[in-house]
């Protein structure tokens, strides 16, 4: 496994951290930065730059615009979840459509896979 660091991509990071899409900035400012559990934006893990990622309850959040799910897309989409599944990480897909639509559902929907990730986390030890 490659180092979860890639200092080749720090600036394109700041650079999406700030030029974040509506549903992302939705999505930070209205839940998960004042979140009970820590969350980053636009980290750099390996050769990947993850919109959400929560190193305590090891999740990675992708809200995802409809050019996701062209072909071409979707592929490179399976790859990038493989990969950081390799990490022990689990990737939450969410369709911006939905954080549109349904705002309080996706948060439901994160916080819950938050806290069944958490609670495995303290099986484990």
């Amino acid at each position: 496994m490659h180092s979860k660091h890639n200092k080749q991509l720090v600036p394109l990071a700041k650079q999406l951290r700030k030029g974040m899409t509506k549903e992302e900035r939705h999505l930070w400012y209205d839940f998960l930065r004042s979140y009970s559990v820590r969350f980053s934006r636009q980290k750099v893990l390996g050769k990947c730059i993850v919109d959400f990622y929560s190193a305590e309850a090891k999740i990675v959040i992708e809200p995802d615009g409809s050019q996701h799910y062209e072909d071409d897309n979707t592929e490179k989409d399976a790859e990038r979840t493989d990969f950081l599944q390799g990490y022990g990480l689990t990737v939450i897909r969410i369709p911006n459509n939905e954080v549109n639509r349904n705002f309080y559902g996706v948060c439901e929907y994160i916080d819950a896979v938050i806290k069944q990730s958490l609670s495995q986390k303290s099986k484990d030890f």
